[in-house]
């Protein structure tokens, strides 16, 4: 199994910290389907490009980007790996000064096939930039899929190449299979995004999301990210970022942009916010808005094959550091 644990990310004192964007959609409608956008707002029924969105995560210090499927289709992980190579060859935006953009991908696999999945992570050409898998379970019509045997299988070769399963908007249907996965599969890496999408501005509702994510925080290999949340609910995010770093701690957090979808379609008007937020709720303690900015989804989202430090595999909130 490949070894999850890297330092913990620090920067010194004062200094500007690079952001992971741990959650990105570039979508084409030339190269996949994309049912659901069928019901979606009109405004994102349309092709989401690199260019669009590169000079606006420039400005807010982006200097890495995972690129989520959004279709469960070969064609659209493929979409996604071809532009993760074009985003590195190309660098961000148009100052010579700005960084050098690195981009990963979660990409699709067919779980409920493990024969399927065990040749296609033997495959370089399919593993190529893929650092985790997802499956749009919230669109499944069988609730149970990630529980069937099959599927089952799938996810413990996942374990084993040391890629980590992201679930999306799993509030309410799926945080409990999410324990559940967790006990079933204690060597998979299990990632919640958008917080399960909880229902902000429900009083009665956000306690019942609060239970359940702390089930799920209390499995050592999840992890969670700090996304999609200015479309949750009523969008006032600040009681579940709160509510996150109470039970999962910023070890164990990530944050994303989730863009194209925000309040207003094609922008960031929901990830600035965000990430001015969790700056403000973290100030003065650089190794804890390290890990959330960055430090996180470099433990989480490593290339498959690729090594990292030596020494026992870990959970993914353990930094490497001793003592």
């Amino acid at each position: 199994m490949r070894d999850p644990v890297v330092p913990a990310v620090t920067d010194d004192v004062g200094a500007r910290m690079g952001v992971t964007d741990a959650h990105l959609h570039l979508w084409d409608l030339q190269q996949s389907p994309y049912a659901w956008l069928a019901g979606a707002p009109e405004a994102l029924r349309r092709t989401g490009e690199w260019s669009m969105v590169r000079d606006g995560l420039a400005a807010l210090d982006v200097t890495r980007v995972i690129l989520v499927q959004a279709d469960d289709t070969p064609a659209d992980t493929a979409h996604l790996q071809r532009t993760a190579r074009a985003i590195e060859a190309e660098g961000t935006g148009t100052s010579a000064a700005t960084p050098r953009v690195t981009a990963d991908v979660v990409g699709w696999l067919p779980l409920e096939d493990p024969d399927a999945v065990a040749d296609a992570l033997a495959d370089p050409a399919v593993t190529d930039h893929l650092v985790g898998v997802r499956h749009l379970v919230h669109d499944e019509p069988d609730p149970g899929f990630l529980e069937r045997p099959a599927v089952g299988r799938s996810l413990e070769l996942l374990a084993a190449a040391g890629l980590p399963l992201d679930v999306p908007d799993a509030f309410p249907r799926h945080m409990e299979q999410v324990v559940r996965l967790a006990a079933a599969h204690p060597e998979l890496t299990l990632v919640l995004d958008h917080l399960g999408k909880p229902p902000l501005g429900d009083g009665a509702q956000m306690g019942v999301w609060r239970a359940a994510l702390e089930r799920i925080a209390a499995a050592p290999r999840t992890v969670a990210k700090l996304s999609g949340l200015a479309t949750s609910g009523n969008g006032a995010f600040a009681p579940a970022v709160a509510a996150a770093l109470e039970l999962f701690g910023p070890a164990r957090l990530m944050v994303g942009s989730d863009w194209p979808i925000a309040p207003s379609a094609f922008t960031l008007d929901g990830f600035s916010p965000l990430l001015s937020h969790v700056r403000a709720q973290l100030a003065g303690d650089d190794e804890a808005l390290g890990e959330v900015l960055r430090g996180t989804a470099e433990r989480v989202y490593r290339r498959a094959g690729s090594s990292g430090e030596t020494g026992e595999t870990g959970s993914p909130g353990e930094t490497g550091e001793t003592g």
